[in-house]
């Protein structure tokens, strides 16, 4: 025999099946929260190496111009 066949005997009994709705709302937003975070996270580290790569120019360049002169 099966595990499958004593699958119905195993599962509990729900009452109003609508009443998980809200668990999936609530799975929903926590995973659009985590994704939000995520998002915000990728575009601080992106603002951060564009100000990382500008300053390495500006100095890359007056140290350039130090050395012309």
């Amino acid at each position: 025999m099966s595990v499958f066949a004593f699958a119905p005997f195993l599962q509990s009994s729900v009452g109003d099946p609508n009443n998980f709705n809200g668990y999936l709302i609530l799975g929903y937003v926590v995973m659009g929260v985590i994704a939000l975070a995520y998002i915000a996270s990728l575009t601080i580290h992106q603002r951060n190496l564009q100000q990382d790569i500008h300053l390495m120019q500006r100095l890359l360049q007056d140290d350039e111009n130090d050395g012309d002169s």
